[in-house]
């Protein structure tokens, strides 16, 4: 068996896992949207980053890293965020397994391909932060869209997450704030007008 090609097949089967599982959502949201979203907001946050603030990030490479951030889920699927986050017994066991996961997802390419993907995952510091600050502001846009169908099922999901990307130490993603996201709450006439 070509476990190569179970890698690749395995990860287009994040189009089958959806996220916010205990929300009742008026749009659902697969792994495979939420992954593509967050790599062009990390790619944006980078590009902000090399061409505004003296930055040395590889946008290409972090835009790949965020295609895979999740790849875990396809043996976990989403875990709700209140249920993660609950103690940190809990936060240390999920991130174990989703290790494990990832571990069990490379082990299907040969090592030569592996180690691409690895460094895909071998994020520094300053790498994290962009690659989670893209990743909350892609919850953030969902739940602020979600609100937009009056689904009060979100309301609180979008004050925490407002608040998280307000307290992050982010500068690139302060500036997108300010000066690209307004773009996102317009209507598709405001936006090509």
């Amino acid at each position: 068996m070509n476990t190569t090609g179970s890698f690749y097949a395995l990860l287009f089967r994040m189009s089958y896992i959806h996220r916010w599982g205990l929300m009742d959502c008026a749009k659902k949201e697969t792994l495979l949207e939420h992954s593509m979203q967050v790599s062009i907001l990390t790619h944006a946050l980078t590009i902000i980053g090399v061409t505004r603030l003296e930055k040395t990030y590889s946008p290409e490479r972090l835009a790949a890293a965020a295609l895979y951030h999740d790849m875990s889920e396809i043996y976990t699927g989403d875990l709700p965020t209140p249920v993660k986050y609950y103690n940190s017994s809990i936060t240390e066991a999920y991130k174990t397994l989703e290790r494990k996961a990832e571990d069990k997802l490379l082990s299907m390419q040969d090592e030569k391909t592996r180690t691409y993907y690895q460094e895909l995952l071998a994020l520094n510091e300053e790498e994290k932060r962009i690659l989670k600050s893209a990743d909350k502001l892609a919850a953030y846009l969902k739940c602020k869209k979600e609100r937009s169908y009056n689904n009060r099922d979100f309301a609180a999901a979008e004050e925490a997450t407002k608040k998280a990307l307000e307290n992050t130490m982010c500068e690139e993603l302060h500036i997108f704030m300010e000066e690209y996201f307004p773009a996102f709450l317009q209507n598709l006439d405001e936006i090509v007008l």
